[in-house]
């Protein structure tokens, strides 16, 4: 691994998966998956200007000494990972890992924007948050950086206890632990089982910090077993108080004693991601103001939690992802919107399992009880509403259709929000509305 380590090094620490990403003087690592093989683009990466190959030893290449055979190029790159957060910076710079049901990839960007204010950071990019992800943007850490929040993600059981051995946080933050991907996870608690390895590995090792919730009993009753330090936040809490949303004041504002934290984000259930990003900014350091300033600076993207006018309508888009959690609280939060009409496009919450039936029944509830106009996307719902008593909510098979519908009837002067599954692709219907 010195070897390697020596060439990453030499490369300016650049390495990719992608051979279509070449710039020229990276390390390749030739992956393999299910419906891909790397190694056949091994040497089209050489000829694009890749310093090196990393690929697997079996692979049917023409002699070229810039090719790195392995066993296992992703394991090599896991072990090139840890290799690096335990050298750089004589392996003694602050980590925080951060993951959760909800909330992960807004959480910590704001968190990288308010540690910003006072240190070089290094984050997690977009969501590169698995297996291939996290060892990635350990390797984007460089020389001068002065911490790290890396982004974990999970959609089976061993996945965090498999990331944290590659991260090695110092630092930690569950945003919170909800009924998502229960078709991984077998239940609710094995949701918290699989996010609470992140507590687990911090209560291994002595001087770690979680930060906590404390207004969330499933986070406090996982951080009570392990024997480490918890700096809290909270709504509740720190007496904060979330500002209604006016349609003069759309986006998230929060009193925290005597300041007003403004912010670009839609969502009540936001707030507790903005203290997050306090917390750990005061815990570093950073003076309240500018963390404040950062947090009001801060724009989200990549449809998670966005606001967007267009010449018809007001948009509220959080259309990257959704399980019951997420679409409680964006529903919650819709019914708070004061607008003379409003409308939401909901598609279906995937990787469910056996409660995906329920779980649709009870949003389709919800709507209901809310008296909010809905329409409604994709197979599980269509589920959902022939197992209850008709309602007047249109159903669509698909975003396309519900796009199409929208095109032949145009909907006008409406708050719309926009929520789905990744794989609903609900942002079709946007250029519609």
């Amino acid at each position: 691994m010195e070897d390697l380590y020596q060439k990453y090094l030499a490369c300016g620490g650049r390495v990719t998966t992608d051979s279509r990403a070449i710039a020229g003087g990276e390390i390749f690592f030739a992956l393999r998956g299910e419906n891909f093989d790397g190694n056949d683009y091994a040497a089209k990466a050489l000829e694009s200007g890749a310093a090196w190959a990393v690929v697997n030893d079996d692979a049917e290449l023409p002699a070229d000494a810039r090719f790195i055979r392995v066993a296992d190029p992703l394991q090599t790159l896991r072990d090139l990972a840890i290799w690096h957060r335990t050298h750089v910076r004589d392996g003694k710079l602050p980590v925080l890992g951060l993951t959760g049901t909800n909330g992960k990839t807004t959480t910590k960007n704001l968190i990288a924007a308010v540690l910003a204010k006072k240190y070089r950071v290094t984050a997690t990019q977009g969501n590169l948050n698995n297996d291939i992800g996290v060892p990635l943007s350990l390797l984007s850490i460089k020389s001068d950086t002065e911490i790290a929040v890396i982004e974990m993600g999970a959609n089976h059981p061993d996945d965090i206890a498999k990331l944290v051995r590659v991260s090695r946080p110092d630092y930690g933050l569950i945003t919170n632990v909800g009924r998502a991907h229960l078709l991984g996870f077998g239940s609710f608690e094995g949701v918290k089982a699989a996010k609470g390895e992140l507590y687990k590995w911090l209560g291994s090792h002595r001087g770690s910090v979680i930060f906590l919730n404390e207004d969330d009993p499933d986070l406090r009753e996982m951080a009570a077993k392990q024997p480490c330090h918890t700096f809290g936040y909270g709504i509740a809490a720190q007496g904060a108080q979330i500002l209604p949303a006016t349609p003069e004041e759309p986006f998230l504002r929060i009193r925290l004693g005597d300041a007003l934290i403004r912010t670009q984000l839609v969502g009540a259930y936001n707030a507790t991601n903005v203290l997050a990003a306090l917390a750990v900014g005061d815990y570093f350091g950073v003076s309240r103001a500018d963390a404040i300033a950062a947090i009001a600076a801060f724009a989200p993207d990549n449809n998670r939690s966005q606001m967007v006018r267009t010449q018809a309508n007001t948009l509220i888009v959080d259309a990257y992802n959704a399980n019951p959690s997420s679409m409680r609280a964006a529903l919650d939060n819709f019914r708070h919107v004061q607008a003379p009409r409003k409308l939401a496009l909901l598609g279906d919450m995937r990787e469910l399992g056996e409660e995906s039936l329920a779980e649709h029944r009870k949003v389709v509830r919800q709507l209901r009880g809310d008296g909010l106009q809905a329409c409604l996307v994709g197979e599980e719902f269509r589920r959902a509403l022939e197992s209850l008593e008709p309602g007047d909510e249109p159903w669509f098979a698909d975003s396309a259709a519900l796009a199409a519908h929208l095109t032949a009837h145009p909907v006008r002067d409406a708050v719309v929000l926009v929520k789905g599954s990744r794989g609903i692709q609900m942002e079709k219907v946007l250029p519609v509305l």
